[in-house]
């Protein structure tokens, strides 16, 4: 068994800002769009991978998905972490594409970590071993 797809939640109306954030922002490269109806099967992949582990930029229409993804936020806790070889350089980068930042890379064990913002109700964690 291994993932295939994993998913951050968007409002349906976010997600070609969510691509345009994920691709442009990020580095992600777009992998997968599948109109729905209203709303698209929308996935995101590393440019290191593009045959890995696949992002959806889940359409969040589920009230109660609206109500777990507040309470991670509130609580602090990253909806998702990615893989980064060099957290201060990838830090740096992003910071200065003006993404928000609420820990810097902090040491935690064997792992460096940061905490930001995507500017659609989720933390996102990056992570150096």
């Amino acid at each position: 068994m291994k993932i295939v797809v994993t998913s951050v939640m968007v409002e349906a109306s976010d997600q070609d800002r969510a691509l345009k954030f994920y691709t442009e922002v990020l580095g992600f490269i777009k992998k997968t769009e599948i109109p729905l109806g209203k709303f698209k099967w929308l996935t995101v992949v590393s440019p290191d991978s593009p045959d890995g582990v696949e992002l959806l930029l889940e359409p969040m229409e589920f009230p109660p998905a609206k109500i777990f993804q507040r309470a991670l936020y509130e609580a602090g806790i990253p909806l998702a972490s990615f893989g980064v070889d060099d957290i201060q350089k990838e830090y740096d980068r992003l910071t200065k594409l003006k993404v928000v930042f609420k820990s810097k890379p902090t040491v935690m064990g064997s792992v460096t970590v940061a905490v930001f913002d995507d500017t659609f109700g989720n933390l996102i964690q990056i992570a150096q071993k």
